[in-house]
């Protein structure tokens, strides 16, 4: 089942993108999909991670471009748009780019509102998320950016777990297990008598409804006593200090602090697979890569300023992902995202059932009809 849920985001991804093409056959994207919430603790949001970039844009070269961009979601795409504004403000330094944290579902009631203009996502938009962007008469353009891996972490003082299951990850995770299963040994009978610490993304992140769903089988299917927070940042801290501690964050926030905690790998049937870019690229971390996105209102990027951030997003966006510690997407296909923004296809092409199974061919001719 989790195989099938797999194949079927990689088909989800590709159509995505193919949408963008009128004539031409884009190139296959391997790439995840979708998903879930609960009612955890929440703990206060802090600064997150702040990448550096390794790459200089040409110089300002629109000095009189003017204007407000104001942008929110997911902490996950955060740290690959922080970059772009910072990089953007180089080329348009009088534009000014507000970025907030907010998780991706937080991050569509305040886009769906008319307060955001950009929005950072970690999941495709929801249906009803899309119809209350529609009520408000707000029409969007989806863009996938970047493929990324949810790693689960522990302390690095945890020596006895290497490697966990889909199954239990699930045990540990599903919603009748709060109260019930409460140590490691309880999920593998040879781990310590000792109760673990849950830290988890609050019900408002786009990781925690991907991770459910992949995990659990079910969107907001969760248990709710864990520390939850939007932001990966106090998610690391809380492991760093407890060595009980076990949490699920994006591949980029693991990577920032892969030497103050350990990754564990997922066996979803085919053995031990630990995240990195060849794992997430090629689907073998399987069910928790999938894709990230940005939507832009439609409206605007009739202003110049949006127009060009995107664009300047757009064309550095393999770059951009690669010094955030996220996985670009092939080159082909930022130039296909960039039609999308051309020719202002709005909606979101998750919001249509797309067969289990059906081949790329099969899900082109379907597309085209």
């Amino acid at each position: 089942m989790l195989s099938r849920l797999y194949r079927s985001c990689v088909i989800l991804i590709v159509l995505l993108i193919s949408a963008c093409a009128s004539a031409a056959s884009p190139t296959p994207v391997p790439s995840p999909s979708p998903v879930p919430t609960s009612r955890p603790t929440v703990a206060p949001p802090t600064v997150a991670l702040q990448p550096t970039a390794t790459f200089t844009p040409e110089p300002t070269t629109l000095p009189n471009l003017s204007g407000d961009i104001v942008i929110d979601g997911s902490s996950t795409v955060y740290p690959i748009t922080e970059l772009a504004m910072q990089q953007f403000a180089k080329v348009a330094p009088n534009v000014n780019v507000q970025l907030g944290v907010s998780g991706t579902g937080g991050g569509f009631k305040k886009f769906c509102a008319g307060i955001t203009d950009v929005s950072n996502a970690s999941r495709p938009i929801k249906p009803d998320e899309s119809d209350i962007c529609r009520a408000n008469g707000i029409e969007f353009v989806e863009l996938p950016i970047a493929f990324d891996g949810i790693s689960v972490i522990v302390n690095r003082e945890n020596t006895w777990i290497q490697c966990i299951t889909v199954d239990e990850l699930k045990r540990m995770w599903a919603p009748e297990s709060e109260g019930v299963i409460t140590t490691w040994r309880q999920i593998r009978s040879e781990w310590p008598d000792q109760p673990f610490k849950l830290y988890a993304p609050g019900v408002d992140s786009g990781t925690h409804d991907y991770f459910t769903a992949a995990i659990v089988g079910k969107e907001d299917a969760s248990r709710s006593d864990y520390i939850g927070s939007e932001d990966d940042y106090i998610l690391m801290q809380r492991v760093i200090e407890e060595v009980n501690g076990i949490a699920y964050v994006g591949y980029a926030y693991y990577q920032e602090y892969a030497d103050k905690v350990s990754v564990v790998a997922v066996d979803a049937g085919r053995g031990c697979v630990s995240p990195s870019v060849e794992t997430i690229t090629d689907g073998t971390y399987t069910p928790l890569s999938r894709p990230l996105f940005i939507y832009v209102r439609a409206d605007r990027l009739d202003r110049p300023e949006t127009q060009a951030f995107i664009r300047f997003y757009l064309d550095h966006a393999a770059r951009l992902v690669q010094d955030a510690r996220y996985i670009p997407l092939p080159q082909r296909a930022y130039a296909l995202v960039q039609q999308r923004v051309d020719n202002r296809k709005t909606g979101s092409i998750f919001s249509k059932p797309v067969p289990v199974g059906i081949s790329i061919e099969e899900l082109l001719i379907l597309e085209g009809q």
